[in-house]
């Protein structure tokens, strides 16, 4: 359900606005992304694990806070953030 430490290393270099950065909203979006999905290929499988499903519910709206929070300071960064991860709005 967590990311191994190469995947995350990846996203970070991946999204990372400077070098060093591990902080920025973009970083911080794609690695939750790429949590909840782990999470929900989980959940398909065990569907009654009420536990991991909260923890998927408080990932989701981390996400959404960092976005609106991106949306509302840098309205073009949002919108490239969205379109290199595939979420849609």
């Amino acid at each position: 359900m967590s990311i191994a430490a190469e995947r995350k290393q990846e996203l970070i270099n991946e999204f990372a606005t400077t070098n060093g950065d591990t902080g920025s909203p973009e970083v911080q979006v794609a690695i939750l992304s790429e949590r909840i999905t782990n999470l929900t290929e989980h959940l398909k499988i065990h569907n009654k694990d009420n536990h991991s499903r909260r923890g998927l519910l408080m990932m989701v709206s981390r996400r959404r806070r960092l976005l609106d929070y991106l949306k509302r300071e840098e309205i073009q960064r949002y919108e490239e953030l969205l379109k290199r991860l595939g979420l849609r709005r």
